[in-house]
């Protein structure tokens, strides 16, 4: 009998229009476990080699984990992947909020959505039936009000998870969407729903598994209640992500003015503070969560009138949508993570690619009648908000900044030396010249930068003791990229994979800084299913899902070649702490080829090795990846 999980994966094919339920092994569960990994093993298993992203062979799986849906903060997570229409590699990413506790309350364990329907649909899953029902009424409808019609449908318990009219449009970096303010933002799974004609997935159901020890979850979620309470815990749960603006502007890594500059003059005026001081009006926690970091906004008067049910900015759209573009103007940068809310679309590639077309403006690579006759200087709020618009329109310019900055680049011809992307996908906003194993994760991450797949430089020296544990001895400076500093960047990312294959919260759940430990991940993780896990298996889970995915790349042709910084990373910043800092090209080579080595890879091809899938239980990982 399968504890904390159904054992039930449903299969929706929208061309017929039909759907089963597949009933894996435990051994499969306890090997792949949920998340990513679950999700990767379906994209590999099901989707044909070199196929459009965009058309109808491509898989969309949203994944649980076996622990999805426990009664503790943090486990209300849910992973999408396909072949991402934005890089052409993996595509992967994460969402909180309600709907995935409620997906698995509704009695599966993941969805794998196959095909296209020849007209709008949208799946409707409760305690384990399932609909596939007309959504003509839906199509083109925002976000929050296709939300209200469905509830208006099916009543207030339901959860749904929608692709805006970003996704629909097939915007490249569409996101999906729940609770109108909870995104899987990046690599474009919104723009593969929209592909199939697929609006929306709406959960309901009471249908909870059995767990192994709810005694021993009931003592973790009580002493997680409590910690939470400690000043440092209750300050990033007061102020969220948007509390780190002070700190990146401190050591010169608030990336400015499309990443000219790590320091911006006016950071005070976004910082999570002035937040909290003026349009703040709410914070709101996931499925139960006690950290409760979601910021809410609300604004009833001037130029940009902010919604509430829309949420508010974090750390990454503030900096995206404000200092990136030289904006000043905090409810111009809310406004604008409103508008990609509404119209289903990631804030950071998003806020990049204005960033991108503002500095080519003001290099005078555009002429003002390229832009629709908008004047994109830095620092031109109003100017933003109608390009985000016109992109989730796609209208006008919006059309070709709707594929993304490197695509965008190439169809103007000029620009590309501006891009500032991995594998086709916008960077983050953690900056990489001054947290150097930032700069080795962002290119080699198997699905572009992204500033959620290992753990930061500062936290080496900040935690000492919690990373001795995984035999990380020697805390490295932040600008140092060592061989110390990659086994340190690798150990991590294994970490930070475990977090999304089991589909926790990486700010409750991790080796260093969050709410829980790795010894209590542990605990949890038994309690929940029965199984007599270690660190060392959960380890491997992370490691495998890893090479999972560098197969699916493989597979796609994308290895050493791709893994690569922007021309923009090897140009010394201006002004602050970080005046004359880059990314040395020859350093981070040797890094790159260091940390292959360290992974079991091909260090010419970065191709996972037919050794290395065999030792972590994938072999057959090799065929679909043809690794060598």
């Amino acid at each position: 009998m399968p504890l904390g999980y159904h054992g039930r994966i449903l299969r929706v094919d929208l061309t017929s229009r039909s759907w089963t339920m597949e009933t894996p092994e435990e051994s499969f569960y306890r090997r792949y476990m949920g998340g990513s990994a679950l999700g990767t093993y379906y994209v590999l298993k099901l989707v044909p080699p070199h196929c459009d992203p965009l058309g109808p062979d491509n898989v969309l799986v949203l994944s649980l984990s076996v622990v999805t849906g426990a009664p503790i903060s943090g486990l209300s997570r849910m992973t999408a992947n396909a072949k991402s229409p934005l890089t052409g590699a993996i595509g992967d990413s994460q969402c909180g909020g309600a709907w995935p506790a409620r997906c698995k309350f509704a009695g599966v364990d993941a969805v794998v959505i196959q095909g296209r329907s020849p007209g709008p649909v949208y799946l409707w899953i409760r305690d384990g039936e399932v609909e596939i029902r007309d959504a003509g009424h839906l199509w083109g409808k925002k976000t929050g009000e296709a939300e209200q019609l469905l509830k208006a449908d099916h009543g207030d318990q339901i959860e749904v998870l929608q692709c805006g009219p970003a996704g629909e449009k097939l915007v490249r970096y569409a996101s999906l969407i729940t609770m109108c303010s909870r995104a899987n933002g990046r690599t474009g799974m919104g723009a593969v729903m929209g592909s199939k004609n697929l609006k929306a997935v709406v959960v309901a159901g009471d249908q909870r598994p059995e767990l192994a020890d709810r005694e021993a979850l009931k003592r973790l979620a009580r002493w997680g209640a409590d910690k939470v309470r400690e000043a440092g815990s209750e300050a990033f749960g007061r102020l969220g992500t948007t509390g780190v603006v002070a700190g990146q502007q401190a050591v010169g890594g608030l990336p400015t003015r499309n990443w000219q500059s790590g320091v911006f003059e006016d950071w005070k005026s976004l910082h999570g503070q002035t937040m909290a001081d003026t349009i703040l009006v709410a914070r709101e926690s996931c499925y139960g969560c006690v950290i409760r970091c979601k910021r809410v906004v609300e604004k009833t008067e001037g130029p940009y009138v902010i919604d509430r049910r829309y949420g508010g900015p974090e750390y990454e759209t503030i900096a995206t949508f404000g200092t990136l573009c030289g904006i000043r103007d905090l409810a111009a940068v809310a406004y604008a993570n409103q508008l990609c809310n509404e119209y289903g679309m990631d804030t950071i590639s998003c806020g990049a690619v204005v960033a991108w077309a503002m500095n080519c403006f003001e290099q005078g690579l555009f002429a003002q009648q390229e832009t629709d006759d908008l004047p994109l200087s830095f620092g031109n709020a109003d100017a933003m908000i109608k390009l985000v618009e016109k992109i989730g329109k796609r209208e006008g310019i919006g059309e070709i900044l709707g594929e993304g900055s490197a695509r965008a680049a190439s169809h103007f011809g000029r620009g590309s030396e501006l891009v500032v992307t991995v594998k086709g996908q916008e960077m983050p906003a953690h900056m990489p010249q001054v947290k150097r194993s930032c700069a080795l994760i962002y290119a080699v991450n198997p699905f572009g930068a992204d500033h959620q797949s290992h753990e930061h430089d500062p936290a080496y020296r900040a935690f000492p003791a919690k990373l001795a544990s995984f035999g990380l001895l020697d805390p490295q400076p932040d600008a140092a990229m060592n061989e110390e500093k990659v086994r340190f960047a690798l150990y991590t990312q294994y970490c930070f994979s475990i977090a999304d294959t089991l589909d926790l919260c990486q700010f409750a759940w991790g080796p260093t800084w969050q709410l829980y430990d790795f010894d209590q991940m542990v605990e949890m993780v038994r309690a929940v299913t029965g199984w007599n896990v270690n660190v060392w298996e959960l380890m491997k889970l992370g490691e495998r899902r890893l090479n999972l995915m560098r197969a699916f790349n493989a597979r796609e042709g994308i290895g050493a070649e791709a893994d690569v910084l922007p021309p923009k990373m090897a140009v010394p910043l201006k002004g602050g702490p970080s005046d004359g800092v880059y990314v040395p090209p020859l350093e981070f080579e040797q890094a790159k080829r260091l940390y292959y080595a360290m992974a079991g890879w091909d260090v010419t091809t970065g191709y996972p090795t037919q050794a290395k899938l065999e030792e972590l239980g994938i072999g057959w990982a090799a065929n679909e990846a043809h690794a060598p």
